[in-house]
């Protein structure tokens, strides 16, 4: 066989100015200061055993060793498979390379914490938020980014039965819009990759939360964290356990099941590689978001370069560099990644499952920073957590009161509202209810009405948590005459919570109320705010959650009672909206890194 020369032009792979335009793409490729030679064959495994080298390379090969994303591996394996037939060389000698799959954030998590790379000398994982993090927080030396070898979109796919429903595929929709959808009742159930693992699955959640917020503001907050909160009930452990899920065909037993997914978020390539193989029931068809898909880009990055033998270095760079041309770039586009400049091919986009009246090549829209993904991550973080939150609702004379435009007074357009706000938590949430006035039970301005305990658990003969507070939000009623009792009942409540503390919960305090402090003998907000202040244990956060319902309210009252646990204050001219309002205040506390 003859020997197979580096081509004499620039290599393609990406980076430096080779490049595909994209907002992540921020590695400098250093691949092109190679001096490549003329000689030498590659190994590779397939199955576990290595394919034998030339007998003139077996002895003098330079072994690469390569972890890289499951999804990203087998183009590898092809591409060390092909160095090897092709006998492409790195300075006249072989390259050995062998190719280990493993999960990304596995990965990251070991360089972060025990700081050594094992005996490899290539990562390539799925996407930079991977290298960002390690270098972020850990040793930054561990790893030197040399370029991105491809990329693909972040899109939803869904069975073809939802997707006609959806109007697929002329019609075209936002990341907000998918939010909304995903999120009105049983319309379909989506899946995702847990974003605290998959790159994919935080991506795509970040671009919602943009997308959401500028469409719709606060609403559009609301809206994030009801979805990350009803994902929070269908993700898997990682993108290939997600495509798992999917409803196999349009059978009614498929389709009825209340475990399988009839819509996914996941890269283009993982639909090109599932619907390789699906059945034509079980294919996916994919909505590119008309706001821009964000990409999985795989970067290159050496482990340890200092550690790393000069032909080590340069043989690693020379296999990425392969990956550049025609060839490599063949081998990866045949695994279904999109590379070099060009717009993705027709049959790529076909096979995946897109549609050319879907805007497949409207790219990443606008960019998301570093703070918004880990903003994003942060508001997981919290949604993903089980809540223990004490409901505290004012019961004075005030909630009477009829809201304009709602024909109903404040109390029973709150009772409603905040049983609604209970859809939105699973069964393993907690939540308690208070009521509040004046002297309600004997000196004390406050009573609980229902311990906090799991929604889900059975309290009494075939009724659960959520039932028996279902019935309790029932019976409250505006006190004639009531006062309000804000202060002494936002701190009884306060110690309570913390009393009560569960680690590895979001523990809260909601106060609903629609008026000022009108107890005269009650403790003054000065002296609350700075009991609070001092109370306050950043180990165990209990933030306030206070919402001003109607024109009575005060929000910059709350607000300070509320900013001196870490909480927020929030005013609401309907009491419609109390649900949206504590959604958009875990959302908030995710951001800030309470909880």
């Amino acid at each position: 066989m003859g020997r197979h020369n580096m081509p004499d032009r620039r290599a393609r792979a990406y980076g430096a100015e080779a490049q595909r335009p994209g907002p992540r793409r921020r590695m400098v490729a250093i691949a092109t200061v190679l001096v490549i030679g003329v000689a030498g064959s590659a190994a590779y495994a397939v199955g576990g055993d290595w394919l034998p080298f030339a007998e003139n390379c077996a002895d003098d090969a330079v072994r690469i060793d390569v972890l890289a994303a499951p999804d990203m591996a087998p183009a590898l394996t092809e591409a060390a498979a092909y160095a090897r037939d092709k006998e492409v060389v790195s300075d006249g000698r072989c390259m050995d390379v062998r190719v280990t799959s493993r999960d990304p954030s596995k990965v990251a998590d070991s360089l972060r914490t025990d700081g050594k790379p094992g005996t490899y000398e290539v990562w390539v994982p799925d996407s930079d938020l991977w290298v960002e993090r390690v270098q972020l927080h850990g040793d930054e030396s561990l790893l030197t980014p040399t370029g991105n070898i491809a990329s693909t979109p972040v899109t939803m796919g869904m069975i073809p039965a939802t997707a006609e429903k959806m109007g697929w595929p002329k019609k075209t929709y936002s990341w907000a819009e998918l939010a909304g959808a995903a999120t009105e009742g049983e319309k379909f159930r989506l899946g995702a990759g847990d974003p605290s693992r998959s790159a994919t699955g935080l991506l795509a959640l970040a671009k919602m939360s943009a997308s959401a917020q500028k469409a719709g503001g606060a609403e559009g907050e609301a809206q994030v964290a009801a979805t990350a909160k009803a994902l929070a009930q269908r993700t898997s452990a990682s993108d290939a356990q997600a495509i798992d899920t999917l409803a196999r065909d349009s059978s009614g037993t498929e389709q009825g099941n209340p475990r399988r997914n009839q819509a996914l978020i996941l890269s283009e390539q993982a639909a090109f590689q599932h619907n390789a193989s699906a059945a034509d029931s079980g294919k996916l068809d994919l909505f590119y978001p008309k706001d821009g898909a964000p990409e999985l880009d795989y970067p290159y990055a050496l482990l340890d370069e200092p550690g790393q033998t000069t032909d080590e270095s340069r043989a690693a760079l020379r296999f990425m560099t392969l990956l550049g041309e025609e060839d490599g770039e063949r081998i990866l586009a045949k695994h279904g990644f999109r590379t070099g400049r060009s717009e993705p091919s027709d049959s790529l986009v076909k096979a995946a499952g897109g549609s050319a009246e879907q805007p497949i090549a409207e790219g990443a829209g606008d960019e998301l920073s570093p703070k918004q993904i880990q903003e994003t991550l942060g508001v997981w973080t919290i949604t993903v957590q089980s809540a223990r939150i004490s409901v505290v609702v004012d019961v004075s004379g005030s909630m009477a009161e009829m809201v304009p435009g709602r024909g109903a007074p404040r109390m029973e357009v709150t009772k409603a509202s905040l049983s609604a706000a209970l859809d939105t938590f699973t069964n393993e949430d907690e939540f308690g209810l208070w009521e509040f006035s004046t002297l309600l039970d004997g000196k004390r301005d406050y009573r609980e009405l229902v311990a906090t305990d799991r929604l889900g658990k059975q309290v009494g003969k075939g009724a659960t948590q959520r039932e028996k507070l279902r019935a309790a939000f029932a019976e409250l009623q505006p006190v004639p005459d009531g006062a309000t009792g804000l202060y002494d009942t936002t701190l009884a409540a306060f110690k309570q919570a913390q009393k009560t503390y569960a680690a590895d919960k979001f523990n809260a305090v909601v106060v609903v109320t629609d008026g000022e402090n009108q107890d005269p003998g009650s403790i003054s907000r000065s002296a609350l705010v700075s009991r609070l202040e001092g109370m306050a244990d950043g180990d165990r956060p209990v933030p306030i959650i206070a919402v001003a319902v109607g024109p009575g309210g005060d929000q910059t009252e709350l607000e300070q009672i509320a900013k001196a646990t870490g909480g927020s204050g929030h005013q609401v001219d309907d009491p419609a909206q109390i649900p949206a309002v504590i959604l958009k205040a875990i959302m908030a506390a995710g951001e800030a890194g309470t909880g």
